[in-house]
């Protein structure tokens, strides 16, 4: 085999069927332009003298000097430089999407001779040096931005060569597999699979989860001795009756004690002070809030600096009490200060529960199921904690047993 010349590599390959087609071609009708030598090796042709090779038009064993009629030289002074007659070979005749363009373009910017021209200038003008490319000369050359060229060294200096093949065969965007390119090889090659099979959502999916679940765990590690990444907050709501002599026979604070003296926002912020003095900088709170007291407790929540962002519902298996209504759910606000990074997608739990109702006012165990699958790795605190609570979770509380 005729070895390939390092500017010809800049630019993929053909895949097998495209190389299949182009052999058919040449078997049916030979080889209609020759194949452009440079120092014993090949500049211009790579396909050509694969596909002849395929289609027994050519030996692999063979030298070019066996085979005049299908190999010339590449002359200077003619074909002017020769990394400018590449380019300019290849951007005309290959359609190269914007990701395998920036691939190139980052090959290119490793390149010690050949400086890409400038925007004005024509590529046959394109003079020798050995002053190396910047990623920016050759973004322009290639009509592509200067991050996806970023994008692109980055996957070719950290990706699989299985990734690396993506990107170049036009499979998988430059940007997701840089993104890829932080996880593991097992998981970079599952990706680069499912992105050559078409199963686009996939490897999107694929790496969204990836790229979430180790920054939990770097967060996580990160997170300072002492503190908690994850609440979960069950607060003593105090309800109000139309008569405190009458009207008490199935109120809350039959069961527990409930914050009586503390009814506005900032009168709850205060009597839990210090409790939430175990929030870590970055920390997720689930809250539960019954409907009554539904917009004081999105107060409380920016009050206590935690950015409101979703809530789930409990829909419980059967009614309570209410004034306005015969209550059969109760909402979960979710809220986050500091980098509190989202589940992804795939990860997401329906945002209507659907679990039975136990003891008064105990919470379903989903609940903090759903907390675990979330935050793994996190620190976890369950605040009015009924009981021993989960295992691996501090607790606190008038009811915790430890």
């Amino acid at each position: 085999m005729i070895a390939f010349h390092p500017f010809a590599n800049i630019f993929p390959l053909l895949e097998n069927t495209d190389l299949g087609d182009l052999a058919k071609d040449i078997a049916a009708y030979g080889l209609r332009e020759k194949v452009k030598l440079l120092d014993g090796q090949i500049l211009d042709g790579r396909n050509r003298y694969r596909a002849a090779i395929s289609a027994r038009v050519l030996n692999g064993d063979d030298g070019a000097e066996d085979h005049p009629a299908f190999f010339e030289r590449f002359v200077r002074e003619l074909d002017g430089d020769p990394l400018a007659y590449v380019i300019s070979r290849n951007l005309k005749r290959r359609h190269l999407n914007e990701s395998q363009r920036a691939f190139v373009a980052a090959k290119l910017a490793t390149l010690q001779q050949g400086r890409p021209p400038e925007k004005s200038a024509n590529l046959r003008d394109l003079k020798p040096s050995t002053t190396p490319i910047t990623q920016p000369s050759a973004a322009l050359t290639l009509n592509v931005s200067e991050r996806l060229v970023q994008h692109a060294a980055v996957v070719r200096r950290e990706g699989t060569p299985e990734l690396q093949r993506a990107v170049e065969q036009g499979h998988l965007a430059v940007s997701a597999a840089a993104q890829a390119t932080k996880l593991g090889a097992d998981t970079q090659r599952e990706i680069a699979t499912a992105a050559e099979a078409g199963r686009a959502n996939v490897v999107r999916t694929v790496i969204k989860q990836e790229v979430r679940a180790k920054r939990e765990r770097m967060t996580g590690l990160a997170m300072p001795e002492g503190l908690f990444g994850v609440i979960v907050e069950d607060f003593e709501w105090d309800y109000e009756v139309y008569s405190r002599e009458t009207g008490m026979d199935r109120h809350a604070a039959n069961h527990y004690e409930t914050a009586d003296s503390a009814h506005t926002p900032e009168e709850i912020v205060e009597r839990t002070r210090d409790r939430f003095a175990c929030a870590a900088p970055d920390c997720v709170l689930f809250m539960w809030a019954p409907a009554p007291h539904l917009v004081i407790a999105t107060d409380v929540m920016r009050l206590r600096g935690f950015k409101y962002v979703s809530n789930a519902v409990w829909r419980k298996d059967r009614i309570v009490t209410g004034h306005w209504f015969r209550f059969r759910h109760e909402h979960l606000l979710v809220g986050t200060k500091g980098s509190v990074p989202c589940p992804a997608p795939g990860k997401q739990w329906e945002s209507v529960i659907d679990q039975p109702l136990g003891e008064h006012s105990a919470k379903p165990e989903a609940i903090l199921e759903l907390v675990e699958q979330y935050f793994p790795t996190w620190r976890k605190i369950e605040l009015n904690c009924r009981g021993a609570g989960r295992e691996g979770w501090a607790v606190w509380g008038n009811e915790a047993a430890r």
